[in-house]
């Protein structure tokens, strides 16, 4: 799976590359064929946004969460991307 990281307003550190990818890899066991991936890391003001796309083919899963910590609008924005992924596996 190729991965794609993009800051707005801020950088993506390592910790955040390490975190993505482990939610990544998750995914694609649960859904195969899986292709291409965007990680896009905003900043606005007190606000932290994670907005995670998921390409499969045609198809594309899209999550977006905001939260005050990074970290934890990341994991559940690929949270959320795990949950549609079941929810289309089980289609």
């Amino acid at each position: 799976m190729i991965i794609e990281y993009t800051g707005r307003q801020t950088i993506v550190t390592q910790k955040y590359k390490d975190q993505a990818g482990v939610g990544l890899r998750a995914i694609e066991k649960i859904v195969s064929g899986a292709t291409s991936a965007k990680v896009i890391l905003t900043v606005d003001k007190y606000r932290m946004i994670a907005d995670v796309t998921v390409k499969q083919g045609s198809q594309s899963m899209v999550a977006t969460c905001e939260s005050t910590e990074m970290m934890a609008a990341l994991r559940e924005a690929l949270a959320t991307i795990e949950q549609q992924a079941v929810r289309q596996r089980q289609k």
